[in-house]
């Protein structure tokens, strides 16, 4: 980028997050270019027409879902990886974590004759306490028009967030009505659900969503990309879908980031290596700087553990 090309991007970003901040929710119009979902959904349709309704009133018996789409299309990489959503994705979530993940990426297809989903909010999959921080931010990305009839996303405006959540009504939910190259983003906390299906068409979208670094992610990642699969994908993709750490030393393999998995060769016996925070680098080498001194007992002498002379 260059230096206007910045200052354009970062102020889009701080834009939308404030959106996203008041409101639970934002669209964001024309994002990619329409064609651009034409594609994805040439590769996908064949998927769609095979896979099965799903079972369960949640995920909806007329409603068609499926996940690994970056080993599904190669024209599911630029919207994983879009620079605005990403952006937006840091800026939400990293007063909580170290890094982002990508928590899915999944086709939906609600069929006519589908029922409203039951409202909810989708970072109760995980089970800490809420209000806090957001855990998740998810992007819809219609492949087919949303209209209010079709079933587009219902979302429920200022439910987001410890406040949001601490209300004991809410106002009707908004349908999120718009074009493909659209993106459609709301946060964990935000009530939301997909809305009734009352054409004779079907409703087709994708769903990507980002989380919080150290979380158990919605998809599997390393089923659904295993190493020969991420070895197709670039740096950054790779460490989003599992491929890194997040400090200190989570999601390691034998003591060493993930990637190394997809080099072409791997050594039969790996060395452990720290993957700290700068914090931690610190602390570790105070502590043991002591013990070089001749400290018998430097964590007693150690003011950051609280329990300094």
């Amino acid at each position: 980028m260059n230096p206007l090309q910045t200052i354009d991007h970062l102020a889009a970003v701080q834009y939308w997050t404030g959106r996203l901040l008041r409101d639970g929710f934002c669209i964001i119009p024309d994002l990619r270019p329409p064609c651009a979902l034409q594609k994805l959904e040439r590769d996908l349709s064949p998927i769609f027409e095979a896979t099965p309704f799903c079972e369960g009133g949640f995920y909806g018996e007329r409603t068609k879902r499926f996940g690994g789409l970056l080993r599904r299309s190669r024209h599911m990489a630029p919207l994983v990886e879009d620079p605005l959503i990403v952006g937006i994705a840091h800026e939400i979530l990293s007063p909580a974590c170290d890094r982002i993940q990508l928590n899915v990426a999944q086709a939906i297809e609600i069929h006519p004759g589908a029922l409203t989903q039951l409202p909810h909010r989708d970072h109760d999959m995980w089970q800490g306490a809420k209000g806090a921080h957001e855990y998740l931010l998810n992007v819809m990305w219609p492949i087919t028009p949303f209209t209010a009839d079709n079933g587009a996303t219902q979302l429920y405006p200022a439910s987001h967030g410890a406040a949001g959540m601490a209300r004991q009504g809410y106002d009707e939910p908004i349908a999120a009505t718009c074009l493909p190259g659209s993106a459609i983003l709301f946060l964990g906390s935000t009530l939301h659900g997909a809305g009734r299906n009352n054409t004779s068409e079907v409703r087709r979208a994708i769903v990507t969503g980002y989380s919080l670094g150290w979380l158990k992610p919605y998809e599997n990642p390393w089923l659904a990309y295993p190493p020969p699969v991420a070895r197709t994908f670039s740096p950054a993709l790779a460490a989003l879908v599992g491929y890194a750490q997040h400090r200190p030393n989570l999601g390691n393999y034998e003591g060493q980031c993930p990637s190394i998995l997809l080099r072409d060769e791997i050594p039969a016996h790996i060395a452990a290596i720290d993957a700290l925070r700068p914090d931690q680098v610190d602390l570790v080498e105070h502590y043991l700087s002591r013990q070089v001194q001749g400290n018998a007992r430097p964590w007693l002498d150690d003011d950051r553990t609280g329990k300094g002379t």
